[in-house]
């Protein structure tokens, strides 16, 4: 089974260090975020490795070579121009013939790859979203009305907990139905593609950590983490 990972991004919310360097090479404690997550599919055995590089592929390739290092091999798929982050998968939809894992290349986390495509089987879904929950605290009282705006009950600060992707996900080549080729297309519209035409799209909640690096918020929280987790 192949493994598709997505690293052609500009990475602007991380300017101006994605200036000139490549986000998926941000350094997680001594490794790039790219490494760490190409060691981590190797340690589930996932050994077959796309690349989907863009932005700045030069030195990613370099680093990364044909992954032999790693004890997998990595290929790679050049976009000249931005494709979201679906479109990418339409320029190596002829070497994606059966399930394949997605992976954003700006991802930390410790999610179990081999439980995520187990559960995506049994789900018999053409898509499978690994999900994590968040949580947001409200800053005002929030009441509840009812259909009469009389107040029934009144909350101070209250707590929102809701689930967000992961930017993990399990694909049956059947998605390549609703991409058409070289199409700039983002996977929330995808979705709503699969969906539309009645079909099921199965979600995993993962409930372990989960980092998008993406954000300098949560940049400086996984190089944090990985502090107590030098084994990542």
């Amino acid at each position: 089974m192949k493994a598709v990972i997505l690293a052609g991004g500009k990475g602007r919310r991380l300017k101006p260090y994605t200036t000139s360097f490549p986000k998926p090479l941000m350094p997680i404690g001594d490794k790039p975020i790219l490494e760490i997550l190409v060691r981590q599919l190797a340690a589930s055995g996932q050994k077959d490795i796309i690349l989907a590089v863009g932005h700045l592929a030069e030195l990613i390739m370099s680093f990364l070579g044909d992954g032999r290092q790693y004890g997998v091999q990595i290929t790679y798929s050049r976009e000249d121009t931005p494709l979201g982050t679906i479109g990418p998968l339409s320029l190596i939809k002829d070497k994606l013939k059966e399930t394949f894992l997605v992976i954003n290349g700006d991802t930390l986390t410790d999610l179990n790859y081999t439980k995520l495509l187990q559960n995506h089987k049994n789900s018999n879904c053409i898509a499978t979203i690994a999900l994590t929950k968040r949580e947001m605290e409200i800053d005002f009282g929030v009441p509840t009305l009812t259909e009469k705006s009389m107040i029934e009950k009144y909350e101070e600060k209250p707590k929102i907990t809701y689930h967000v992707g992961t930017g993990i996900c399990v694909f049956e080549p059947e998605i390549f139905e609703y991409i058409e080729s070289r199409e700039r297309i983002d996977l929330p519209d995808l979705l709503k593609r699969i969906l539309a035409a009645g079909k099921k799209v199965n979600g995993y909640v993962h409930e372990g950590y989960w980092f998008d690096i993406g954000r300098p918020a949560d940049y400086e929280a996984a190089c944090k983490f990985i502090e107590t987790h030098k084994e990542w």
